[in-house]
């Protein structure tokens, strides 16, 4: 997300058909865009009822569990939940769904601890973590170097960033964030894309182009109205959620350019936490079991798998 986010409290209401889009459970996902080139086209619709199989509990993986999360009982996994495919909110309004929903139950089946999903805007979640408000930040978060400064991760997936317009847009945004000089641009607070949007602004100048304007919302939902209404030109997210967005919008919005600046996500620790080696070894074993496989085929995104997670410090 990349980065990702910030308002997804998943008790809101939606009250707009442009809300709607990004939330709504019917239509296909996107497949990931295929990395550094154009947006992939989907092969089949995902399917949010499937239902991932529970992995046994690994006595190994669970001996690494810091004894604070056992004897709590619980580890609070920290998301943003109006981020589709990765996290957003069922019919029922208040049950968090998703890839990295998924992957919590999974990883806590496998550490013999549960993953309690708790909802979280976007940009509290590293000083939540920080102030040991939450255990861990999954929440689509993209590595960066600013970010490792301030948590830890383990790296699970790989996405990249992509552009989504109005129907009618006659855009062409074949140049990265060159294609943002001149234009107004509808980001989520607190994610890689307001970093990239806002970095956008020097490269434009220094080009002696018209810098573009970053209009930035507490959700990517009220980012999606902004496309929706004409306020914003540009809609600008991770990859597979740009895809997923457009998909969900029927018709409304399109894909507009390729898929760039790819990279890792990673489930976020703070620095004082013991928690990343359990975690690394629990994806491993999703891994290894192929589970990890299932829930990327679920939700459509299997073109960001990855073979070798990692910590980084």
């Amino acid at each position: 997300m990349h980065m990702k986010i910030s308002d997804k409290s998943p008790h809101r209401h939606i009250r707009s058909q442009a809300a709607i889009i990004a939330v709504a459970l019917s239509g296909a996902a996107l497949l990931v865009p295929g990395i550094g080139t154009a947006f992939a086209t989907p092969k089949a619709a995902h399917n949010a009822a499937v239902t991932i199989p529970t992995p046994p509990k690994d006595p190994a993986v669970a001996a690494l569990v810091p004894a604070s999360i056992r004897a709590k009982g619980s580890v609070s996994s920290a998301m943003d939940a109006t981020y589709p495919p990765d996290e957003f909110v069922a019919a029922n309004g208040s049950t968090i769904i998703g890839m990295d929903a998924d992957f919590s139950a999974a990883l806590g089946a496998v550490m013999g601890v549960k993953w309690v999903d708790v909802a979280a805007t976007f940009d509290t979640i590293i000083a939540g973590l920080q102030a040991n408000k939450f255990d861990v930040g999954n929440s689509s978060f993209t590595v960066t170097t600013q970010r490792e400064k301030q948590v830890n991760f383990v790296t699970y997936f790989q996405a990249g960033e992509g552009y989504y317009v109005a129907k009618s847009s006659t855009l062409k945004l074949n140049d990265g964030l060159k294609s943002l000089c001149g234009r107004t641009v509808a980001v989520e607070t607190g994610t890689t894309e307001q970093t990239d949007a806002n970095s956008a602004v020097n490269l434009c100048k220094k080009a002696k182009q018209k810098p573009d304007t970053v209009l930035a919302f507490a959700s990517q939902n009220e980012a999606n109205l902004a496309i929706a209404s004409g306020r914003a030109q540009v809609g600008f997210a991770d990859s597979q959620v740009a895809g997923y967005i457009v998909q969900l919008a029927k018709g409304q919005f399109k894909l507009d350019g390729p898929a760039f600046g790819v990279a890792p996500y990673g489930f976020a620790f703070a620095k004082s936490s013991k928690l990343d080696a359990a975690t690394l070894a629990a994806v491993k074993v999703l891994i290894k079991d192929g589970i990890y496989a299932k829930i990327l085929d679920k939700w459509g995104v299997q073109a960001g798998a990855i073979t070798k997670p990692v910590i980084l410090l």
